[in-house]
């Protein structure tokens, strides 16, 4: 059985460089991610805190962190604190997401993702609320969002 992505952040961040490789191996499995070059900072059961670094290939036409970049970021460090607590029995997929822009994002932004619960092991699917909030390099949100995902038992 492959390594849960815990284990594996838990092994790979002990190294030099670690947290940019695990960073690089999320973004192998899930590519897309990859468009906003994030950073993990820290992955536990409950609580993920990743980044982005504003450069061109994120910023919009006024000069700021584009939103989708920021959802983006949100979607990947709620995804990751998600699969970080889950049972092994089950999966997980995003279903939807509320967002609110709070002020101009500029600069490095931080998003610390925390699911409203623990995840539990049950026979049925269910929703469970992941809330994340990003902040600027100054601490002040810029952006929350609340994404709902469809937790059920692996087949």
């Amino acid at each position: 059985m492959p390594a849960s992505v815990l284990e594996l952040y838990r092994r790979v961040t002990r190294w030099p460089a670690g947290h940019w490789l695990f960073s690089r191996a999320v973004c192998l499995k899930a590519p897309y991610f990859a468009s906003i070059a994030p950073r993990i900072e820290a992955l536990e059961p409950g609580r993920c805190v990743a980044s982005l670094r504003q450069r061109r290939s994120v910023t919009n036409h006024i000069g700021t962190v584009h939103a989708i970049a920021l959802c983006n970021l949100a979607e990947l460090s709620g995804g990751l604190a998600i699969d970080a607590s889950l049972p092994p029995s089950m999966r997980w997929i995003p279903k939807s997401m509320t967002v609110e822009y709070l002020r101009r994002a500029v600069g490095t932004m931080r998003a610390v993702a925390t699911p409203a619960q623990p995840a539990i092991e049950t026979d049925a699917g269910y929703e469970l609320p992941v809330d994340v909030e990003i902040t600027d390099p100054a601490g002040e949100a810029v952006f929350r969002a609340c994404i709902r995902m469809w937790i059920s038992p692996r087949r």
